[in-house]
């Protein structure tokens, strides 16, 4: 597995390793200790599947006290997707990094809690996934909401 440091400390994009033959593929997308190898946190506790249309943006959300470590990757389609800093150091406050994930390039998106999260979907339906270190609690979550520009007309 390559694992690819950002610009956002405990954010790394990784690129399982898959081994195709005439069948199809295999690849091992969690394994405990590449991740410590990588030096993460994570014992993943809950796993959570989301499908989209084309268009739809998820998130710029965060769970407060019960934080968790994310794993996120693209099972079907392709999105656009982005972790930012809106709470920590002034050196990366306001940043974010992002990167397309998709059922072709395999990469996946390792994301520290304190981090900002969103996708956008840029197939007609994508298939996405997020492997958590605590339990997902909505009463936790907190994101900026985006409001659309209205017309002047």
């Amino acid at each position: 597995m390559n694992v690819i440091e950002t610009a956002l400390q405990g954010v790394l994009i990784t690129e399982p390793k898959a081994f195709g033959d005439a069948r199809s593929f295999f690849m091992k997308t969690d394994q405990a200790q590449r991740y410590q190898d990588a030096s993460t946190q994570g014992d993943f506790i809950q796993d959570n599947h989301s499908r989209s249309q084309l268009g739809v943006l998820r998130g710029l959300h965060k769970q407060e006290e019960k934080t968790h470590d994310k794993l996120v990757r693209c099972l079907r389609g392709d999105v656009f997707d982005a972790a930012a800093d809106f709470s920590s150091s002034l050196r990366t406050l306001g940043k974010y990094v992002g990167l397309h994930l998709s059922d072709e390039n395999d990469r996946q998106f390792w994301i520290l809690p304190g981090y900002l999260h969103r996708f956008v979907t840029r197939s007609e339906i994508v298939d996405f996934e997020y492997k958590c270190t605590t339990y997902y609690d909505p009463s936790l979550e907190i994101g900026l909401a985006l409001e659309r520009p209205r017309s002047r007309h």
